[in-house]
């Protein structure tokens, strides 16, 4: 986080306890230990629920600037339902900073208070994988997680949509999404296996052959005519199955590598997979042939996490993320790199791209618990980062401009209400 820290009092402090969970400007400028002192004994069920919202995660906020704190207090309020209650948070005035231009929707949350409960996630391991899509009319979120569960939720409302996909074999690293023969289908990765399911019954339709260790990731792309999937394990493979027939159709070759991370995209009519290896080197491959394309980017200091794909300026372009707290853009036409991205403190384990209000941005997310707007053409971070109670490992952008974040083993859904450059430092 950008800003050191500064605590201040409101000029409305309240001399006692009476009302003073109504105040909200205060809550958020406040010294927390003074806030933490009228905590501990109210009757009011309104006071109770403010004082679960701000004790949830009162060891993240209550060492920063208020403007942080006004962050974590609107998401913890979604967090236990209010969404009312998130957006006064929201529009709580802080000096020198604006109002939030990201709108927390909902939120699950983990922890809990013994007279009023959070929207649980229903995970009880890490999130490590999001993606959206329809099904039954409705857009729904899907999430992978370290309990070896898939679950699913209506985007608008974070409702649960059926039961879970659960016989996964292991810790679930990557999902993703594809259509095949008119049904939407999800396929997972992880442990020891790469299976495809059908999304409106939960039943498993398939495991894709060939796999023997881990499966850190996970693409899909139409190849000839054909839905198919794309994925690697620690043997260093890289096979290509066709999703309808559940048979291996190609291999990418050249490399030498793991791969950590992939993204598909079309160049000229030709399906391409853009991968990260272990050692930080970036690949393309031609998706029709398994050829690479062209030589391998030399990458990041490290294993790369994270890999998006954009057309900038009607040329192909790729962003890493990685090990070494960078996020690179690459012009795949050109074979160098155009830009870095810098901000985080650790590692950056998410990277997704998003058009917002007509202009490319790229958002990111990471293991320092923030996830970070930017305008790739200037390389730089648009506004303040968003502050999360946990390690942020999965991200998504909805057509429409939500997005969805999985921090530690909870969801939350946000929407872009304003020009972010307003909130520029």
């Amino acid at each position: 986080m950008s800003d050191g820290v500064h605590l201040t009092a409101s000029a409305s402090d309240p001399s006692g306890a009476e009302g003073w969970w109504t105040d909200l400007p205060w809550l958020v400028n406040a010294d927390p230990e003074r806030v933490l002192g009228l905590l501990a004994s109210d009757a009011d069920s309104d006071a109770r629920l403010m004082a679960a919202v701000y004790r949830a995660s009162v060891d993240v906020h209550r060492d920063v600037p208020p403007w942080v704190r006004r962050q974590l207090l609107a998401l913890d309020a979604a967090r236990y339902g209010d969404r009312e209650l998130s957006a006064r948070i929201a529009a709580v005035s802080v000096e020198d900073v604006d109002t939030e231009p990201w709108q927390v929707l909902w939120s699950t949350g983990a922890q809990s208070d013994p007279h009023f409960r959070m929207n649980p996630s229903g995970h009880t391991g890490g999130v490590d994988a999001v993606v959206t899509t329809f099904s039954d009319g409705r857009h729904v979120v899907v999430t992978g997680s370290k309990d070896r569960t898939v679950r699913v939720r209506d985007l608008q409302t974070g409702q649960p949509v059926g039961g879970p996909m659960s016989d996964l074999n292991g810790r679930v690293w990557a999902v993703a999404t594809e259509v095949v023969d008119g049904h939407p289908c999800v396929v997972t990765a992880g442990d020891w296996a790469v299976l495809a399911w059908d999304l409106a019954t939960r039943r498993q339709t398939g495991e894709l052959p060939g796999i023997n260790g881990e499966v850190w990731c996970l693409g899909t792309a139409v190849v000839q005519g054909r839905p198919c999937a794309l994925a690697s394990d620690d043997d260093t493979s890289v096979r290509v199955w066709d999703l309808a027939s559940g048979e291996q159709v190609g291999e990418l070759t050249g490399h030498d590598d793991f791969l950590m991370a992939v993204d598909t995209l079309v160049i000229d009519g030709r399906p391409h997979a853009v991968g990260c290896m272990s050692r930080g080197k970036v690949w393309q491959w031609d998706l029709t042939t398994g050829q690479p394309v062209g030589e391998p980017l030399p990458g990041h200091d490290g294993e790369a996490w994270a890999v998006a794909t954009a057309v900038v300026g009607g040329r192909a372009h790729a962003i890493t993320a990685g090990h070494d707290a960078t996020v690179r853009v690459w012009d795949l036409v050109m074979g160098r790199e155009v830009g870095r991205l810098v901000g985080h403190e650790g590692t950056v384990s998410a990277v997704v791209t998003a058009v917002i209000g007509g202009e490319l941005r790229v958002v990111t997310g990471g293991s320092d618990g923030t996830v970070c707007l930017w305008e790739p053409a200037a390389g730089r971070q648009i506004g303040r980062e968003l502050v999360f109670p946990a390690p942020v490992h999965a991200l998504t952008v909805t057509p429409e401009g939500s997005l969805v974040v999985g921090f530690g083993g909870d969801v939350a859904v946000l929407s872009l209400h304003a020009d972010p450059d307003s909130t520029g430092p």
